[in-house]
């Protein structure tokens, strides 16, 4: 993945957690059962290794930082990271695809 695409992926990411973490309080008061779901999360990508930046291609210098973040994202549900999922996708794929022209032009040219 280039540049432009890393940064558009690691802003998906950055705002799908900061959305996730403001869900915790509504009406001025602590969504337990969103804090809940939080946690579990959390603790199944930690006890698994389980972490999106490191999937997406990523290296992160502190390995749990990816697992917390992918924690909180799993905890919104299957279809936001289905969503997310199909967004990082179909950057990476037209990155491919653009690096792909582009290599054509400098061939044929």
């Amino acid at each position: 993945m280039n540049g432009i695409a890393s940064i558009l992926v690691l802003a998906g990411i950055s705002e799908a957690v900061w959305e996730s973490l403001k869900m915790i309080r509504k009406d001025k008061k602590f969504d337990v059962n969103r804090i809940g779901a939080m946690i579990v999360g959390v603790l199944l990508c930690i006890l698994t290794k389980a972490d999106i930046l490191s999937m997406v291609g990523f290296d992160v210098s502190i390995p749990i930082v990816g697992e917390v973040l992918t924690g909180l994202l799993i905890s919104r549900g299957a279809n936001f990271i289905n969503d997310l999922y199909g967004s990082i996708y179909n950057v990476q794929c037209n990155t491919k695809e653009k690096n792909r022209i582009t290599n054509l032009e400098y061939y044929y040219s």
